[in-house]
């Protein structure tokens, strides 16, 4: 089973809790994740995104701070903002948050529902889910030789037909090595696996 199969099935597992959506940023490195996934209600995504919410969440702040879990309701986690009173009138009444891994490249979740809070068996679900997305995503800590040039002749402008021809290789081993490299590196296009291999100095 590839890691994007195994990851699908901990999300579709997730959601099955988390029955107002979640937010799972993966990695974060210099304040940007390697892979977000979140299927909260889309007018709140949007109204936290125009707001420049993220700066004021007490959940990424907490969440950069320590690591477990915490349910939003606890007394002991400040909410100068009020952003918990917000994210209820779009349907995120209660939620908990799951922060796993180093700080230099730290994941954090984020899981609600409408109707009541989690129990604690569904928190330590979310917390072994994390921890197992955490580790099914990890950045590769080299690429092959032939899968780094593939990449550097794409970054650097060429097509398709002038790399291989570059390399000395066929178009359709050229492609080989792209593919293999995105699978790697977890990226669904090109540019994105080149700049997931930059953002982890491979290339």
């Amino acid at each position: 089973m590839s890691s994007r199969t195994s990851i699908d099935i901990e999300l579709q597992n997730v959601a099955r809790i988390a029955t107002a959506g979640y937010f799972i940023g993966l990695h974060i490195r210099f304040t940007s994740p390697l892979l977000t996934f979140q299927t909260y209600d889309q007018r709140w995504i949007d109204h936290y995104t125009e707001n420049g919410y993220v700066l004021r969440d007490p959940m990424t702040a907490w969440g950069f701070s320590r690591t477990g879990s915490i349910r939003w309701s606890n007394p002991e986690l400040p909410d100068p903002f009020g952003l918990f009173r917000e994210a209820a009138e779009y349907g995120l009444r209660f939620g908990a948050t799951v922060s796993y891994g180093p700080i230099k490249s730290r994941t954090i979740a984020s899981f609600a529902r409408s109707d009541r809070e989690f129990r604690d068996d569904e928190i330590v679900r979310f917390e072994r889910a994390v921890k197992r997305l955490h580790e099914l995503s990890e950045p590769p800590e080299a690429l092959t030789e032939a899968q780094i040039e593939a990449l550097r002749c794409i970054a650097g402008g060429d097509r398709f037909a002038a790399a291989a021809e570059k390399l000395g290789i066929s178009e359709s081993a050229l492609k080989a090595r792209i593919s293999s490299a995105r699978d790697r590196l977890m990226a669904r296009t090109t540019a994105e696996a080149i700049q997931r291999a930059k953002d982890s100095r491979l290339i």
